[in-house]
This record gives C-alpha cells, structure tokens and sequence, in this order.
C-alpha cells in the first residue's frame, strides 16, 4: 500500500542544481595575471607617473627649461636647483620634465605610424594569396636589410622640418617587424575552425580578417609594441645627441647628454642625470612588456589552474 503511494520519479532523485561557473575571458585572465606581476605593476607605475609629470609639465615644473640664467651657470644640485643647472645656467631638472613629453610622444607617435603601416600590411600578405604574400614579404625583407639608425638619418635629412618628423621618421623604419609578426599570425589563425565555419555561415574574407582573425591575433602585437617603444626612445636620443634629432631649444634627454658630455668630468651630474631618466624608462617598458607578455601567454592559463 506504500509503494503505491509513492510517487512515480521518486526511484529517480531530483538532479542537484550546480551553480555554473561564470566565464572568464582571455583578456580578464591576462589582466589578473598581470595585477599579480609586481615588476610590470612597478614599470607600469613609473609610466603613469611620467606621463603625468610630462602632462602637467607647466605646474610641476619649479623652471622655465629655456630661461637662461647666466649668473647660474652649471651650478651643482641645490635647493635652488634640485638637479642643478647647465652651461646656459638652464634648470637641469626642469629640462628633464619638459624632455619625458618628447621622449613619451616619441614612443607612443611612432607606434601609430608603425601599426598603422605593418598592421594592414602584415594581415595582408599573410591573408591573401601567395602571389601578394610574396611580393610584400620581399619588400618588407628590402627595407629590413637597411641599417635602422642609417635609414633613419636619411629620411631624417629628407623629411627635415619639425619634431614630428623626426618621430615619423622612426615610425617609416620600426614597422617592419610587427608586419613579419602580424603575417606569422595570422598565417596560423586563417587555418583554425572558427574561419572555417564562418566562411561556411557565408562570411566575406575582410570580415573574417577583421572580426575574427586579427583580434585573436592582437596579444603578440600588444607585447611586441611595448617592446618597440624604448628602442624609439632610444632613436631619438641617440638622433638629439649626434645634432640631427630635436632642435634646439626643445629640451631632449639625448641633446641633455650632448650638452653635458664636454664637460662631464667638470660636471657629471649633466650626463648622469638624463642618461637615468633614459635607462629607467626603457628599463620600464621592457619590464612591463615582460609582464604582458607573461600575462597573454594562453599556454598560462591551463598551467594556473592546474596549479591552484
């Protein structure tokens, strides 16, 4: 009589309600990963603090970078002058806050001439047919066997004109290795099923380039960027300090360390100080880099849960 009062599921228990795990994208993961990495937090707070400091120049700075002061000529550090003064008895420290906006515009302008030439150039060669593949790949290896400082000293000489030439310069001679990057990339996503089933729902070619392809391609470009951006610094420094770079009175850590470098046993702080400020921003970006780097890697993600 009990048994048929039972219902009749009830040889069948009721299916336990699991709470579904929300979905974490790549890009929240690679962002987690990258707050646990002290290093790129620290280079990542040395950037925003420059960056600021060359943003708000005018209010931060304790002088004007081109005042000359001829009773203070290169006068060692004082509370006057927390860095000292130059040869024209110019603010050092001044110089080196005004310099972080030429450095900073130099590394973040050039990265938008670069992108803006290997990003398109790159997704199409290794996205079309190997006739195009081939005839942009041998271009690109054309412009790679140019010395990059020579090339750029002759595209200096012909753009002349202002700064922002000499960063364009930089940028015509930086995008060749983010195109051979992109191409690599996105020769080995065009393979994957996900192209293949959108071309099958109908999809065009530039779509699928554009919306499928070179997102997931983006990780290696964003790491190999940052790592571009010091070697542009660099460019520029090097530029200013051999006299074809930023003109003068423009404050530049490369024409910092020219100014000083005549008298650098009289003076070291001259030479000392900017070339600092040069190690410690590329130190910075190269770090942060690392940690991009580390944090994009999706061989990473399976490895940290399996870990925990």
């Amino acid at each position: 009589m009990s048994s048929q009062s039972q219902p009749a599921n009830a040889a069948f228990p009721a299916p336990v309600q699991v709470a579904a795990r929300p979905a974490r994208s790549l890009w929240r993961d690679a962002f987690g990963r990258l707050l646990r990495n002290r290093l790129a937090l620290a280079s990542g707070l040395v950037i925003l603090v420059l960056s600021v400091l060359a943003l708000f120049a005018p209010l931060v700075s304790p002088h004007d970078p081109i005042k000359q002061n001829l009773f203070a000529i290169q006068r060692s550090p004082s509370w006057d002058h927390w860095l000292g003064t130059d040869f024209l008895g110019r603010d050092v420290l001044a110089r080196l806050i005004y310099g972080a906006r030429t450095s900073l515009s130099v590394g973040l302008f050039t990265q938008l001439v670069v992108l803006s030439i290997g990003l398109p150039l790159g997704a199409a060669a290794g996205y079309l047919s190997s006739r195009w593949d081939n005839a942009l790949m041998r271009f690109t290896d054309v412009m790679y066997a140019f010395p990059d400082l020579l090339l750029i000293i002759l595209l200096r000489a012909i753009l002349g004109g202002s700064i922002y030439m000499v960063f364009l310069a930089i940028g015509l001679v930086a995008w060749v290795n983010i195109a051979r990057l992109v191409r690599g990339q996105v020769l080995s996503q065009k393979s994957g099923e996900y192209v293949t089933a959108a071309r099958a729902l109908g999809a065009s070619g530039p779509y699928i380039l554009a919306r499928h392809i070179l997102p997931n391609a983006l990780g290696p470009v964003i790491v190999a960027t940052t790592f571009l951006i010091p070697r542009a610094i660099f460019a520029e420094a090097a530029l200013s300090y051999i006299g074809i770079g930023v003109k003068p009175p423009t404050p530049s850590w490369g024409s910092m360390i020219q100014d000083g470098f005549g008298v650098i046993f009289a003076a070291p702080y001259l030479v000392l100080f900017p070339a600092i400020a040069i190690a410690v921003v590329m130190m910075a970006f190269t770090f942060l880099g690392d940690g991009l780097r580390d944090a994009l890697d999706p061989r990473l993600r399976g490895a940290e849960g399996r870990f925990r």
